[in-house]
């Protein structure tokens, strides 16, 4: 068997076989930052955006991504998501969103956490990019997984 489990012994991309796990409860949260001008975050503050609310929005569509993730992301298997929590977080720079996605499966659900937490970002760039043409992604990771073989895991400050 290869080392790499997506990998048959034939080098071939496939999708692994997860029958015989145990189905556990899981849990992985991700976070992403959009930055934006100084008149973004004080309209959405003010709740002020042209196209509406914004946060709602991307609330929305991170919910939406998670659920569909195995479609966007090729060797993912569909899970039944039984909870989504989306933080979004407004300061001075732009908005933090947070992501935690829970599931009972025999595989986890990182992906569908990061998948969730980029398509929120996606969405409120959408929604601001007519007042902030330079508004971007700064980044998008994997905070916490918990369940599963592997267990408990959380990104360290430094990592």
């Amino acid at each position: 068997m290869s080392a790499f489990p997506h990998l048959n012994d034939q080098g071939d991309a496939h999708m692994v076989d997860v029958t015989a796990k145990s189905v556990t409860e899981r849990s992985a949260t991700a976070r992403s930052r959009v930055s934006m001008s100084d008149e973004v975050v004080s309209r959405l503050r003010a709740g002020d955006m042209p196209k509406g609310d914004a946060f709602a929005v991307a609330r929305i569509a991170a919910i939406s991504a998670s659920k569909k993730t195995s479609e966007l992301i090729p060797l993912c298997h569909p899970l039944a998501i039984h909870g989504v929590n989306v933080d979004l977080s407004l300061d001075t720079t732009g908005v933090e969103i947070t992501v935690t996605v829970k599931t009972a499966d025999r595989t986890g659900v990182e992906m569908e956490a990061l998948t969730a937490a980029s398509v929120g970002a996606l969405a409120l760039i959408d929604m601001v990019k007519g007042l902030d043409r330079l508004a971007r992604i700064e980044y998008v990771e994997l905070l916490e997984k918990k369940g599963g073989r592997s267990g408990h895991w959380i990104r360290s400050e430094n990592e």
